[in-house]
């Protein structure tokens, strides 16, 4: 199940656990990543949704937020991955394709897999729970369909 071993897997799951704590210890919100979406587009957009109070405040902690996953991906990448910048055979289309219908599933359960998988489970919240059983199954599902179709990189 882990032909790498687990101790990449245990090393990024502390981080991301202390990461996620230390937000919320500072700011007594919840580091999600379908939040900094809604309060980013506020920087653009005139619709109400978007630009309610709670994106208005928490739109400049959310860029510095997503500015350090983009550079914790990039150190990773030049010090240790052994694949180099691009890891994946996945054509550029198909992770654009991906992206949206991720980004649509996301705005549809109101959160995403690290909110609700992180932070609501963390919260004990009942919601991110069925979220999250959710994410796993149609996620495991569509991989079953997937590979049934012979669909490769």
């Amino acid at each position: 199940m882990f032909p790498l071993g687990v101790t990449s897997y245990l090393l990024g799951g502390i981080i991301i656990g202390l990461g996620v704590s230390f937000v919320y210890i500072l700011t007594g919100q919840h580091a999600t990543q379908s939040s900094f979406f809604s309060s980013t587009i506020s920087y653009f957009s005139k619709i109400p949704y978007f630009n309610r109070k709670t994106y208005l405040d928490s739109r400049e902690w959310r860029l510095y937020f997503a500015a350090g996953v983009i550079l914790g991906a990039l150190i990773y990448t030049v010090t240790i991955s052994p694949d180099g910048f691009w890891t994946t055979l996945v054509q550029w289309w198909r992770l654009l394709i991906g992206g949206f219908l991720v980004g649509f599933g996301t705005r549809l359960s109101s959160g995403c897999t690290s909110g609700h998988g992180i932070s609501g489970i963390a919260s004990m919240s009942t919601t991110s729970l069925f979220a999250v059983i959710t994410f796993i199954v149609v996620g495991a599902i569509t991989a079953n369909i997937i590979l049934l179709l012979g669909v490769t990189p």
